[in-house]
Parts: structure tokens; C-alpha cells; sequence
């Protein structure tokens, strides 16, 4: 383990989503971090994140963004990647305020005896969003650290990045977000007591209270893997999200159907993976017509499960 002394190499973003473009900025700053420059002792790696969402605060979003990754996660995910250190940095408007330099001074070079500054290639901070790579490399070249500016990861011919993830994810399209993310994009809640509707139509399903804020996926059926707290392995789960306009519903619901279980689940907490989007929100006529077509998106979602690879 490196002492005290040790400098650090540190990886700044917001990192929203840890998908695979940040996944690669942050395995290079664990790189930079055991090779440090100059003969330097490193053996440190730090990510700076922020929080809230600097969009949130300067008002760059039209309506409040839900996030990907809520704190937790996104810490848990992090240090999933073998990286201990996160420091969250509270974002404010005096924050962005601030001239590079000072920025750097007081949230980077100051506290962390920084020798490398990793960073996406389109990132920048400080007034202005001016601190830019370029500007970041002046600094460094006069308080004695490297920058690395990693280039953006494209898949399927466009930058992977966590607005491409959201919209796909708003669209209902889990398996290609899935891709971005190198893993299925999940939702962990509580089970609370609904209106037992599920029930009276034989198939009865748990609806899920979320933990933390976190973007929900569009109104669609969906094929899932659930795992029960406390209960071993992923089952395969029906996943329903939407208003139930068969039913005139005036709140938007999550609702999962477990295939191959049967007990109580009010009061236990569940994961759910979102695996392949299976069909739209549709008003039936009644319930006779909606037992009818819930029963055949059963066999959908074992059919997609059986025949998808595994969820991450």
C-alpha cells in the first residue's frame, strides 16, 4: 500500500452511467497511477465526481435529470473497477465559477500531491467551461503534472456517452443501452403493497419502489432478470412499466412478475436487470383481454431470455 507521501494519479468527470467510455478513462488513470512520471512515487488513483449534476445547477437540462448512476451506485460501481478513492466534490454555481487555476488548486494539485490529470478529451471546468484540455496542459506544465486526455470511445459509429445511453434508455431500448454500458441497466426498490391487480388476473406482480432517484426506462414491457434480496440467483422476471391504461391509471408504475417463484415479496427488497423491451403500453378492452396477451408476453419474455446471453 503506497504511504502518505505517495502522489496520485486522478480521474475528473462526472462520470454518470461508469459506462464503457468512462470505464476506459478511469483504467487509465489506474495505469497512470502505478507508472507515474518523472520517478515520482504514485501508487495512488483518485476520482474527483461531482454532485449533484453540473446540468442540474447551471440549468442546461430542460427538465430535472434523473440520473443513471444515483451516488451510491455510481460509488460502488466505481470501486468495482478496483479504484478505492472517491471524492465527491458538491457542485454550485461558485464552483463553476471558478478560474481554472484555482480550481485545480484547491480540488486537484492541492489535496491529492497530483502527478496525472485524466480526463475525457472534450472535458473542461472552471468559468466558462474553460479550463479545456489545452488549458489543463498549461497548468500542468507549470505546477509539475501531466495531463492524459483520453479519446471518446464510439461503438456502433457514435461516441458512447451517457446522453446516448439516456436516450436510448428513455426509447425503451435497454439491450443497446446495455452495450454502452457493458452490463444491463438495473432498478433496485422495495417492494410496497399495490392494488393487487396483477393478482385477480393471475399473474401476481410486486411494484417497486426505488431506493434512490434514478431514470426509468420508457412505458414498455419488458424481458428482466430479478434477484430477491437474501435469495440467491436471478430469476426470470416480466417487467411492466407505464400508467396501466387499462385500468385509467393516473401515476406511472413498476411492476414486476417473477416466471418461476411463488411467496411474499411486500417488504423485500429486489434488483431488476432489464434485459430486451418486448412490447409497448397498450389499453385493452378489460381485463379478460389484458390475462389474455400478459400470458403470452410470459412466454416472450422466456423465449428472449432463453435465447439473449447473459445479463451482466
Amino acid at each position: 500500500m503506497s504511504g502518505p507521501a505517495a502522489g496520485a494519479a486522478v480521474g475528473v468527470g462526472v462520470f454518470d452511467g461508469v459506462h464503457l467510455g468512462h470505464q476506459r478513462i478511469l483504467a487509465v488513470a489506474r495505469a497512470r497511477a502505478t507508472e507515474p512520471p518523472r520517478g515520482r512515487p504514485g501508487g495512488r488513483c483518485v476520482v474527483v465526481s461531482f454532485d449533484p449534476h453540473p446540468d442540474l445547477v447551471l440549468g442546461a437540462a430542460f427538465h430535472p435529470r434523473a440520473p443513471l448512476t444515483p451516488l451510491a451506485e455510481r460509488r460502488a460501481r466505481i470501486a468495482a473497477l478496483g479504484i478505492r478513492e472517491l471524492e465527491v466534490v458538491p457542485f454550485t454555481r461558485e464552483l463553476a465559477a471558478l478560474e481554472p487555476e484555482a480550481f485545480v488548486a484547491r480540488h486537484l494539485a492541492g489535496p491529492f500531491r497530483l502527478h496525472t490529470l485524466v480526463v475525457g478529451e472534450g472535458f473542461a471546468l472552471g468559468r466558462g467551461r474553460s479550463g479545456d484540455v489545452a488549458r489543463l496542459r498549461a497548468i500542468g506544465a507549470r505546477e509539475g503534472f501531466d495531463v492524459v486526455a483520453v479519446p471518446l470511445l464510439e461503438l456502433d459509429g457514435a461516441p458512447v456517452s451517457s446522453t446516448r445511453v439516456r436516450g436510448l434508455l428513455e426509447a425503451g431500448r435497454v439491450a443497446e443501452a446495455a452495450r454502452l454500458l457493458g452490463r444491463a441497466y438495473d432498478l433496485r426498490g422495495r417492494v410496497v403493497s399495490g392494488e393487487a391487480v396483477g393478482r385477480t388476473l393471475g399473474y401476481p406482480t410486486a411494484n417497486l419502489r426505488l431506493h434512490e432517484e434514478k431514470l426509468v426506462p420508457g412505458d414498455g414491457v419488458y424481458a428482466a432478470r430479478a434477484r430477491i434480496d437474501g435469495a440467491g440467483g436471478r430469476l426470470p422476471a416480466a417487467v411492466s412499466i407505464g400508467m396501466r391504461p387499462t385500468f385509467g391509471g393516473s401515476a406511472r408504475a413498476l411492476e414486476v412478475f417473477l416466471l418461476d417463484w411463488h411467496g411474499e415479496l411486500a417488504g423485500r427488497d429486489l434488483e431488476v436487470e432489464l434485459v430486451d423491451w418486448v412490447r409497448p403500453q397498450v389499453r385493452f378492452p378489460g381485463p379478460a383481454e389484458l390475462a389474455a396477451q400478459m400470458g403470452r408476453d410470459v412466454e416472450e419474455v422466456r423465449r428472449r431470455l432463453e435465447a439473449g446471453p447473459a445479463a451482466g
